[in-house]
């Protein structure tokens, strides 16, 4: 019998991933492309089915289905993008249009849900059947399986935990609110609030402005790790706070949804791996004792490739019933 693949996507606002992805979870003929943005919504979606086609070419058709990620709310009903403001979509037709020109069934949910899909299906939470994931890079995003099933919501909206408020008076967040575990402990904020302590203390920045070739505007969250490793001052007090912040929204999930295991993944995460650990500590000291007796918290096991293949592996478990949850 030949090997059949469905292709994930993973649609971000800089980058598009794709790949083809066995039902192990498994990628192959991977392709990257930029994220054509300002070239508007058509120009992106014609870049997504040229390498579409490229892609089941290589298989001499055998994909048989699409799963995709997007960085924005899914309409369920009829997969219908209802806004994706890193892409600058609004009420995009996404399925429609896409099963139209490839002749091929798509399933879509937003990209953080996605990575959940991949973890717990072929990931650090294979075999598990009460889980929950927090995935911090540019953003912070998580994914809820209770009972053997993925929590979508009323609107599908679950897991938006990076704007839980959890400092009241905190920092702006992009969604206008304010203090949203997002804007404390996530990529972005961590390069915010690095850059506006040295625009205003210089000499506090010098390691960092260092690492930065002296620009200001060069400075983002792998530099200000990189210093954390080095032992520079201003990176441990910014990852402190950090620390303190994912303590704080973590405990408030692990209580709230009472998991199995507690997956932390995304890029910054990756960067600081120590992260787990602390967030480990912070729940066994703050979390109902009842919630946290036997909760494992782990690192997710996709590092790379994380959204291709939760993508991949949700078209499986939708167009081929493969997955029997344990």
């Amino acid at each position: 019998m030949k090997k059949r693949y469905a292709i994930g996507i993973d649609i971000g606002g800089t980058k598009i991933e794709m790949g083809l992805v066995d039902m192990h979870g498994l990628v192959s003929e991977k392709i990257r492309i930029p994220s054509n943005v300002t070239g508007g919504y058509h120009a992106m979606e014609k870049d997504i089915i040229s390498s579409i086609e490229t892609l089941k070419k290589t298989t001499n058709g055998r994909v048989f289905g699409i799963g995709a990620g997007i960085p924005g709310q899914v309409n369920t009903r009829d997969g219908s993008i209802l806004l994706a403001p890193n892409l600058q979509w609004e009420n995009i037709p996404f399925k429609t249009n896409i099963e139209q020109k490839t002749r091929l069934p798509i399933v879509l949910t937003n990209d953080v849900r996605a990575a959940t899909w991949g973890e717990w299906l072929n990931g650090a939470g294979q075999g598990c059947h009460d889980l929950a994931c927090v995935f911090v890079g540019t953003g912070i995003g998580g994914g809820i399986v209770n009972a053997d099933r993925m929590i979508e919501g009323f609107s599908n909206c679950a897991g938006e935990i990076g704007h839980t408020i959890i400092q009241r008076h905190g920092p702006l967040c992009t969604c206008g609110n304010h203090g949203c575990f997002e804007a404390l402990a996530s990529g972005w904020a961590i390069t915010k609030r690095t850059k506006e302590i040295i625009q205003d203390n210089p000499q506090k920045g010098n390691i960092i402005l260092a690492l930065a070739d002296g620009k200001i505007q060069a400075i983002n969250t792998k530099l200000i790790v990189q210093a954390y490793h080095q032992g520079d001052a201003l990176a441990q007090e910014i990852f402190q706070d950090v620390f303190d912040a994912l303590i704080i929204g973590c405990v408030g999930l692990v209580n709230t949804v009472n998991p199995e295991k507690l997956i932390l993944g995304g890029g910054v995460v990756f960067g600081l791996p120590e992260i787990v650990e602390r967030v480990r500590e912070g729940i066994k000291k703050y979390s109902v004792r009842a919630a946290t007796s036997s909760v494992e918290v782990i690192q997710a096991k996709f590092t790379q490739d994380a959204g291709t293949i939760g993508a991949g592996t949700l078209a499986w478990n939708t167009f081929t019933k493969t997955f029997t949850p344990p």
